[in-house]
């Protein structure tokens, strides 16, 4: 199982980066002239929230659930591939630590923007999966003994 874990984690990051530095049909990325950044946490969810109706749908879904859905097979499979991730802190650290590295690429090539509301979300939705991580593991031995 580790070893399939393994192959899904090494693939999904390759398609990850791929999407955030190149992109797919239709969500090419193209280098912008300028920085593009937003430092202030909440403000870019709060826009949503606040101008709902200047956002079309598909907007909307993929900035705050796409944010947080790519995320949740991360929260699965790092403590899988990587048993000292299956504690919350360390799992913690190390995610957020390689997110905001791969924000900050996105900054300084010029490819996307540095959102800090980004990284808040995609968290949330590494800790779904991390929490579904635990409760399967749980699930999966019910006496609590450590494998």
């Amino acid at each position: 199982m580790k070893r399939v874990s393994g192959f899904l984690l090494y693939f999904y990051t390759l398609l990850l980066i791929y999407s955030m530095f190149i992109g797919f049909s239709g969500f090419s990325r193209i280098p912008s002239e300028e920085y593009k950044y937003n430092f202030i946490p909440f403000q870019t969810i709060s826009l949503y929230f606040t101008y709902y109706d200047h956002f079309p749908l598909w907007t909307w879904l993929i900035n705050l659930a796409g944010n947080i859905g790519v995320f949740v097979p991360f929260g699965l499979l790092l403590p899988t591939v990587f048993p000292k991730l299956q504690h919350l802190l360390s799992f913690l650290v190390v995610f957020m630590f390689c997110i905001t590295i791969l924000e900050s690429l996105q900054l300084l090539l010029r490819l996307g923007s540095f959102d800090v509301d980004d990284i808040l979300l995609n968290t949330i939705g590494a800790l779904l999966g991390y929490l579904i991580f635990k409760i399967v593991k749980k699930r999966s031995n019910p006496r609590g003994s450590e494998s």
